[in-house]
This record gives structure tokens, sequence and C-alpha cells, in this order.
């Protein structure tokens, strides 16, 4: 695999050229010291993996990503960084990044995760898997927040995600058939839906 290391720290970009060189199956075409480096490099090599660090002068690891993966889809993105920041993180992610990694892992660990991501999974070493899980979850809660549902309102979103009928909801949440009519009517107001389906698949998409 062909790769392209992107980190302002010369030792550490020699440090791992010198490691990824090594392995049979790894060529390190190109180092870059910023993210505008890395993205002039791929234009003239075309990496299978780009190891990008997050924070770099000129332009960080997370716009690096972005500008990378709008011009070349099959290049293959890999933060390793020092930091654990949840922003970051979940910039890097939405930008397309396979992997995110830290620099505090064995050297091993690092070479076997860029190997994973050549076979298509998303590497997230265990801390980071973690944060994300959180950020997910805060994710939802955000959701929630934003439109004004209420907690009986969430309730009744619920239910109708698991395609129970009013007099049904009704019966669960000890309501009379015309409250529930009226919470519905409500909340498709404050999501702007159109009905009971589109009402059902908000709730799977974002709260499920």
């Amino acid at each position: 695999m062909k790769i392209i290391i992107a980190d302002d720290d010369g030792l550490v970009r020699d440090g791992l050229k010198i490691l990824l060189d090594i392995e049979d199956d790894i060529e390190v075409v190109g180092t870059a010291s910023n993210g505008q480096e890395a993205f002039e490099i791929c234009k003239k090599e075309v990496p299978d993996i780009l190891l990008m660090d997050v924070r770099m002068p000129v332009m960080d690891g997370v716009l690096g990503t972005r500008l990378v993966k709008q011009h070349f889809k099959k290049v293959k993105v890999v933060i390793l960084t020092t930091f654990k920041d949840d922003e970051y993180i979940r910039e890097a992610l939405k930008s397309g990044a396979e992997g995110y990694i830290l620099k505090s892992q064995p050297s091993d660990s690092i070479i076997e995760s860029l190997r994973a991501v050549m076979k298509g999974n998303m590497v997230l070493e265990k801390e980071v898997a973690g944060a994300l899980s959180a950020m997910l979850k805060e994710d939802k809660k955000t959701k929630l927040e934003q439109p004004g549902i209420t907690q009986r309102e969430l309730d009744i979103l619920k239910l109708v995600g698991d395609g129970l009928s009013n007099r049904e909801i009704a019966d669960t949440l000890y309501l009379s058939e015309g409250t529930v009519r009226n919470y519905v009517t409500t909340i498709l107001e404050k999501l702007n839906l159109r009905d009971r389906t589109q009402l059902a698949i908000y709730y799977v998409k974002n709260f499920d």
C-alpha cells in the first residue's frame, strides 16, 4: 500500500517513514507538514492511505481530510494524533476519515490499523470509540431539544415509531385517543413533517 504522512513535526514524520518503510507491504510515497501539502502530494501520487495529524499550520488535518476526500474519494484518510478532543474526532469523521488513532499506540498497532483500513474497515482506538459513543448520545439529545419536543411528546413519538395506532398509544399511556391525536398533530408541526410515516422514519433515524 502507498502511504503519505502529514505531520508538522519533522521528527515524527521521519520516524513514521522509517517505521512504515520497513514493512514489505507498505511504501511511503511522500511526507507533508500540513493538510495543504498533503493534498498537493496526493495530486501527484494518489496514495492508498493518507496518515494525517490534526493540529498543523496552514491547513489542519480536518480541513485537509475534507479537501482530499472531495477530490480523491478512493484515498483513505487515517488521523494519527495525540489529541482526543471530541470536536476533532467528530469533525474528522464527518469529513470522511476512515480512522482516528492515537500516537500513544504501539507501532505494531498503528501498522495493523492501516492494514485494517486497507481492507475496508473503520479503525477507532478504544478511547476514541468511547468518546464517539458519548457524542452520538449527545447528538440524539440535541436533536430532541432543537425542535422543543417534550418528554411526553417523545413517549408518543417512540410509540408511533413502533407502529402503534392512536388507540393503542392511548391505552398504553392512559390517555384519551383525542389527546393522542392532538399530540401527534403538534409533533408533526414542530418537526415540519407531513404524516405518521414520516414521523416513524424520523424516530428510527434520530432516536432509535
